[in-house]
């Protein structure tokens, strides 16, 4: 099955029909989205305007790639210091 990637301006879109009083179940069938992706969608970006969860999805990617750097850091230490043992 094909995945769908919905922007965060349509997630937040989706999200404030709901809260006028669209019914759940028609909003996923009308996007093509499960329920357990709008619920999921909704305890992560519920009450938020569209640029603050853009900031945040911005920030959790930040926050990603920051600590894949720290890893290949440690790696990078903890091989080096393997050496220096061998060697001495």
């Amino acid at each position: 099955m094909k995945r769908k990637r919905f922007s965060v301006e349509q997630i937040t879109g989706i999200l404030k029909q709901a809260e006028m009083g669209t019914p759940v179940q028609q909003l996923c069938r009308q996007h093509g989205v499960s329920e357990q992706s709008f619920y999921r969608w909704r305890k992560v970006y519920g009450g938020m305007d569209p640029s603050g969860a853009r900031e945040l999805k911005q920030l959790r990617e930040e926050n990603v790639k920051l600590k894949r750097l720290v890893a290949d850091l440690s790696l990078d230490k903890v091989m080096l210091q393997d050496v220096l043992q061998k060697k001495f």
